[in-house]
């Protein structure tokens, strides 16, 4: 019976063993690197390259290969082979200046690198840029904005309402009450036409301005049911006004407890003399610069 071209013997030593069994095991090795060691052992056991693709699941073409490279080359067999093409052509100096010149200069002229900037800056492609953008991770068209507040008792009110958020009272409810102003009244000059099937829906692309608007509303935490209404004006007459809806559409008999910011209209006297008439009302005011802590 003919079992194929006879193999050279594969020698393999105690340290070169102990070394493979370490590669096939060790949780950390590449799969690649430890397959690669599990063939070596078993052709080093006296199996057949047939022997081993059965045991191994693979093709007897990669045993074959493995086996080979470990009996001409040793360990260092194993390793892959350095890839085919072309040499570098930008050099590490080269990138360091690209990443330097984003993260520690501007333009002339203009509010941030662009990829055409920095290319006629240092000599390199467009393209070149964008990878080397993309491998450190920059991105100079993007601005984030952060604000630290410094409220002295910062601590204190994140904790105060960020606690009712998570455990309210009993016979509580939580709301949340804030107003955007100056809000533009626009409406398109003419209708807006309707989505149909292939074509979508369509806007002509000047309006008319009606003024402005001042948009109250005031959101349950438990439900997330908001109350909201628009007014003409950012007053405490307006705010006083929008208290008393909240307080008709609230249920009666139960505390409120009101999560608002420091706007100036919160605090004057007559919308204090307002709670002061209106006891079952507990004001919680966010931190100078902390309005994120409020949920609507």
């Amino acid at each position: 019976m003919r079992t194929g071209r006879p193999k050279k013997p594969l020698g393999i030593t105690g340290e070169d063993r102990n070394k493979l069994q370490t590669m096939a095991r060790r949780p950390k090795s590449a799969q690649a690197m430890a397959m690669r060691a599990r063939i070596v052992l078993s052709c080093g056991e006296g199996m057949s390259n047939a022997e081993v693709a059965r045991k191994l699941r693979i093709t007897g073409a990669t045993v074959g290969k493995w086996r080979e490279r470990y009996r001409e080359e040793g360990l260092g067999g194993l390793l892959d082979e350095p890839r085919v093409g072309a040499p570098r052509k930008i050099t590490d100096r080269q990138i360091e200046e690209v990443v330097t010149k984003t993260l520690e200069s501007m333009p002339a002229n203009s509010t941030h690198w662009s990829t055409r900037l920095m290319a006629a800056e240092t000599g390199l492609s467009q393209n070149a840029i964008v990878r080397i953008w993309h491998a450190f991770g920059l991105q100079p068209h993007r601005v984030e904005n952060f604000k630290f507040s410094k409220d002295p008792q910062f601590v204190e009110k994140v904790r105060d309402i960020v606690g009712l958020y998570l455990n309210p009272p009993d016979r509580a409810v939580v709301v949340c009450l804030d107003e955007k102003s100056q809000v533009q009244a626009l409406n398109r000059t003419e209708p807006i036409l309707p989505l149909a099937p292939g074509v979508p829906a369509r806007q002509s692309h000047d309006y008319e301005r009606h003024g402005v608007t001042s948009l109250f509303a005031a959101m349950d935490v438990a439900s997330g049911v908001t109350i909201s209404n628009c007014y003409r004006r950012h007053r405490h007459q307006e705010f006083l006004r929008f208290l008393n809806e909240v307080d008709g559409n609230l249920p009666s008999g139960l505390d409120v407890h009101l999560v608002m910011d420091n706007y100036g209209t919160h605090k004057v006297s007559q919308v204090r003399n307002w709670l002061a008439r209106h006891p079952r009302y507990h004001v919680h005011f966010t931190p100078t610069s902390g309005s994120w802590l409020n949920l609507v």
